[in-house]
């Protein structure tokens, strides 16, 4: 009775923490509150447990932990302080979609067959694509640097011109910096061209995120089941509609990853060196995540090496027309600047608490100390995709607690591992009307 109470609670423990994580990260924009410190890094505790472990990749999960996940999450975004430029209106039919979203999906994963998995997953689609369609009509322009940046910096793109000398005057924010390395921009610029707002490319690259949880859990069973899963509490997740609203960049980053595995999980690991690349051509710290792919024998130095070398060809032009501004925008800026007040870190925790500024050279030694251990642990283990994305997923967090300007995108990354990871494993569900698990196809 007890080891079959194991499980039971191991799922209970993630999905509790899943929800109490983003519950904090809606809540967080933009406050800064010592209880959602205290969460996140308890939640970042647990993960970093799991791992020492090595708990938490057995099954079956509980049908009743989904379902109260899947819950909870809409009752969370309903009652949690939230975020957004979005008007009244359609706000509350933002709200009332995702709720939606979440009785019906936990319907179907209640007693998930087959058909019920893929018709929740095809409503975890649908649910994303009508709340980013919904937000992205209903406030065209939100009062956010970035959407500035991006929108801004495709004309200058499309002009010919360098983003990384450019102004932006409309900004509330920076107004005289482009932060994000050249790819982003790149990747994201069809959606200001073709149809006026840069986030149309994010909400697609979101579906490629989608996609790829379906690719990583294709090939074993109970797939659909999975991906369902994964797809829901995404679509659903506390925070999501502030996530698209503010035009963060991560969903592009997460897909790009998610392609990268589900490739190498099918045995395609040269192919996968393309999404890698451009992930590391679009945003800096996933540089972090590098000794980690490094040392995994699934993808190894060859074709780390190779990553890196795309990634500096695709930087490479736009880098050279100006390197000092280049060196300026994306590196010292971001390393010179003021701590933000509402980041719920450690480091503004020591900040805003105890009047203390912790020194540069304290939090490079930690988060250095946390990757050294990762890619050790990498080396020795060697695990499956699962569980590397987990690593990926816990040493992020970890930097963005020791950060200075860490706040909600930047946790939805780690989340979005997570997810990855859940579609990646072999976890089961408790309940399957159907009878035995359906055949795994050859990889």
């Amino acid at each position: 009775m007890a080891e079959a109470a194991a499980p039971a609670r191991t799922a209970l423990i993630a999905g509790g923490a899943w929800v109490a994580a983003f519950a904090m990260l809606q809540w967080s924009v933009v406050r800064f509150e010592v209880p959602i410190v205290l969460t996140l890094t308890g939640c970042a505790a647990l993960l970093g447990f799991s791992l020492a472990q090595r708990r938490g990749y057995a099954g079956p999960v509980p049908s009743a932990v989904v379902v109260a996940v899947l819950l909870s999450s809409a009752l969370v975004t309903w009652r949690v302080p939230l975020f957004t430029y979005v008007p009244a209106g359609p706000r509350t039919a933002i709200l009332v979609t995702i709720a939606l979203a979440a009785v019906l999906t936990s319907l179907l994963l209640a007693r998930p067959t087959r058909r019920r998995c893929v018709t929740a997953y095809g409503i975890a689609v649908l649910t994303h694509v009508a709340v980013a369609a919904q937000a992205i009509i209903a406030d065209p322009t939100p009062r956010i640097d970035v959407w500035h940046l991006l929108n801004e910096g495709a004309d200058v793109l499309k002009d010919g011109g360098n983003v990384y000398t450019a102004t932006w005057p409309q900004s509330p924010g920076v107004k005289d910096a482009f932060t994000y390395l050249p790819w982003t921009l790149v990747l994201l610029a069809p959606g200001r061209w073709f149809a006026g707002d840069a986030r149309w490319m994010l909400l697609i690259w979101s579906l490629v995120l989608l996609l790829a949880l379906a690719l990583l859990a294709s090939g074993r069973p109970h797939a659909w089941w999975r991906a369902g899963v994964a797809a829901a509490a995404l679509a659903v997740v506390p925070g999501s509609l502030t996530q698209v609203d503010q035009a963060w960049t991560e969903p592009l980053l997460a897909a790009l990853l998610g392609v990268w595995a589900a490739l190498v999980a099918r045995g395609r690991a040269w192919w996968a060196v393309i999404p890698l690349a451009l992930a590391c051509a679009s945003k800096q710290h996933l540089v972090l995540l590098v000794p980690l792919f490094l040392l995994w024998s699934r993808f190894g130095w060859k074709r780390t090496l190779a990553t890196g070398a795309l990634s500096a060809a695709l930087i490479a032009p736009f880098a050279l027309a100006d390197l000092p501004a280049f060196v300026h925008d994306t590196i010292t800026l971001l390393l010179g600047f003021h701590p933000i007040r509402f980041a719920n870190t450690w480091y503004l925790l020591a900040l805003n608490v105890y009047g203390w500024t912790p020194p540069f050279w304290l939090t490079t030694l930690v988060m250095g100390l946390v990757v050294l251990i990762a890619a050790l642990v990498v080396a020795r283990r060697q695990p499956a995709p699962s569980e590397l994305l987990t690593w990926c997923a816990f040493v992020l967090l970890v930097a963005n607690l020791v950060n200075k300007q860490a706040f909600y995108n930047q946790f939805w990354l780690s989340g979005a591992l997570l997810a990855l990871a859940f579609a990646a494993s072999s976890l089961t569900p408790s309940h399957s009307p159907e009878g035995p698990p359906e055949p795994a196809s050859a990889r």
